[in-house]
């Protein structure tokens, strides 16, 4: 057999001209979202105000296994896409595991991850309906950053409500986005009056993209030419983020590469939505016993110990009900939390085949996700970004195993992105000033209070 090379590259002609929408394999759909003031499911026209109504119409699609890619967004990828599929030989040895492992890279762009995926897609769809202006929540940054190069790109206006401890630790990814011609805001801001709510509610809150969210929106629906528009837990976000696992599933195919774990991190739901996408549908279609598994950071974890609820998406419930794993649109993560993944729900396809048993989870302290981090930088040449690195460490467990028992499992993992704009996470870990919190049971009630009571 042909040896694997370093990196799996596809040409151009190779590249997804659909994306992939799991509901159409699922025989159990995730439940339809909720007008919270009436409780029945959200229609067209309602999203409508929300959303851009190409966008509306993808959200709400239960049966259609494949939505075409517009041929302008295709050309758009082909700017950083094909991603490769990198066979991490250095890291295999380092571990003296007889498991091969592959992982998805997908910071071959500026904005340094997956995030671009689903932006490029969402200005496009924008642009083509008229609209002049978007405005987003960003938690770490890296959904910010795409989205300004998107808007840049078609050209929008685009303002940016980026979660206030981020934008303390990391300003130099304001800087990017500014540079692409976004207005940068932290939040919880006194721009909005839901930011104002939350601030005398909160004095001194170090925000939460629930708090983001609601800013975005509320400054979206007061303006006609204005939409706002979701980075990641959105059935369309995960849609268009299903290249990378198409992208995967035809590199895995060219060289007879059978993955028995598939390993993403999970915040909302996205990278690892789009990830195990068309692996997924044939598992729902019986053709694999691939075990899935979802990441999570301690600090943050909604699958590992949140409710299976309807909630609503933001801490100012504004956003229709969604059924998720969820800790509670009030709840606001550690501000030591030194990554992403910091939103209170988990996307509600994700949240369905999780509570379904297709998807297991697990939970790492930031401390481990950070030793994981290191080593892969050192033996494979990339410094991962913090968010990457929680399924970094899975794979890493899940290798050691191997070595335990002598299997030869093909592991496979999802390196969402770069961790060039984390420096400030990385100087903690290595001046040894990290800390692993995680939250009590006491602090998650806190959070199950602002579940709405339906």
């Amino acid at each position: 057999m042909t040896k694997v090379p370093y990196k799996i590259y596809l040409t151009e002609d190779e590249m997804p001209k659909a994306w992939l929408d799991l509901r159409g394999f699922m025989q159990e759909k995730p439940e339809p979202f909720l007008n919270p003031a009436t409780l029945q499911p959200v229609t067209l026209p309602e999203l409508e105000h929300v959303f851009c109504t190409e966008l509306a119409k993808q959200e709400l699609n239960t049966t259609e296994k494949y939505i075409p890619i517009p041929e302008d967004i295709q050309s758009f990828y082909k700017m950083y896409r094909p991603s490769p599929l990198v066979r991490a030989y250095n890291l295999e040895q380092k571990l003296g595991t007889p498991a091969k492992i592959y992982y998805k890279f997908e910071g071959n762009n500026t904005s340094g991850s997956h995030k671009l995926n689903s932006a490029a897609a969402q200005a496009y769809y924008a642009k083509q309906q008229g609209l002049t202006s978007l405005t987003t929540e960003t938690g770490a940054g890296q959904w910010g950053t795409a989205l300004a190069m998107a808007c840049a790109f078609f050209g929008l206006d685009l303002t940016v409500y980026m979660v206030k401890i981020s934008s303390e630790q990391k300003p130099y990814r304001k800087e990017v986005m500014s540079t692409y011609g976004a207005k940068v805001i932290p939040s919880p801001s006194d721009t909005t009056e839901v930011g104002r709510r939350i601030l005398a509610e909160n004095p001194g809150t170090s925000g939460s993209l629930g708090c983001a969210i609601s800013e975005a929106m509320e400054v979206s629906m007061k303006d006609e030419n204005c939409r706002y528009v979701l980075g990641s837990v959105l059935n369309h976000v995960l849609l268009h983020q299903s290249v990378i696992g198409l992208e995967t599933k035809t590199a895995c195919d060219k060289y007879d590469v059978k993955p028995d774990v598939i390993i993403g991190c999970a915040g909302g739901g996205s990278n690892l939505g789009g990830l195990i996408a068309p692996f997924m549908a044939e598992r729902l279609e019986g053709k694999n016993g691939i075990e899935f598994i979802a990441v999570e950071p301690a600090s943050c974890p909604s699958l590992t110990r949140g409710k299976y609820a309807y909630d609503f998406g933001d801490t100012g419930k504004t956003t229709p009900l969604m059924k998720m794993y969820t800790l509670g649109n009030g709840f606001i993560p550690s501000s030591n939390h030194a990554g992403g993944l910091r939103y209170h729900g988990m996307s509600a396809i994700i949240s369905k085949l999780y509570s379904q048993g297709y998807i297991n989870a697990r939970s790492v302290i930031q401390s481990k996700v950070f030793d994981a981090a290191t080593m892969f930088a050192r033996c494979e040449g990339t410094l991962p970004a913090p968010e990457s690195s929680h399924a970094i460490s899975v794979a890493v467990d899940e290798a050691l195993k191997c070595k335990e028992t002598g299997e030869e499992k093909t592991i496979l993992f999802g390196l969402t992105g770069t961790g060039y704009f984390d420096m400030s996470a990385y100087m903690a870990y290595n001046n040894n000033t990290m800390t692993d919190y995680v939250p009590t049971d006491e602090d998650l009630q806190k959070g199950f209070d602002t579940l709405p009571k339906i």
